[in-house]
């Protein structure tokens, strides 16, 4: 009973590091990988305010990411499906892009407030040269 308990546990410890996925000869290398992600999803957040412009323009933001990159679709799938027959590192990428796109989010929402400040300032000198003058 003790060696079928031992046999299972081999055969399921060999069993989970078999990798599902060969490894691809043009693997999009991680941290490649982790721009590309967050770069489509910024595009794809886009797409959903602005498809107009993107529209007008004839952008297709795929393939803006993929010319940006230098890849194209077969290696992004093929990298994907790669990266993504390893749970643990597939979630540890996309951790990495969301951090990313927290920083950036953080970043933006700094500018603005610095542009506001910078509006509120000039329309208060603006309004004390309109007071000074009517004086």
């Amino acid at each position: 009973m003790k060696k079928i308990g031992i046999f299972i546990l081999l055969v399921t410890f060999f069993a989970c590091n078999e990798k599902l996925v060969e490894k691809p000869k043009n693997l999009i290398p991680r941290d490649k990988m982790v721009m590309i992600l967050k770069e489509m999803a910024i595009i794809n957040a886009s797409k959903n305010t602005n498809i107009d412009l993107l529209t007008d323009n004839k952008i297709d933001p795929t393939t803006y990411v993929f010319n940006k990159f230098k890849i194209d679709s077969a290696q992004f799938v093929l990298s994907d499906k790669y990266y993504a027959a390893m749970p643990l590192e597939y979630e540890s990428i996309y951790k990495e892009v969301d951090t990313l796109l927290n920083i950036d989010k953080e970043r933006l929402q700094a500018f603005i407030k610095e542009k506001d400040s910078l509006k509120m300032i000039e329309r208060q000198a603006l309004k004390k040269k309109k007071d000074n003058l009517k004086k």
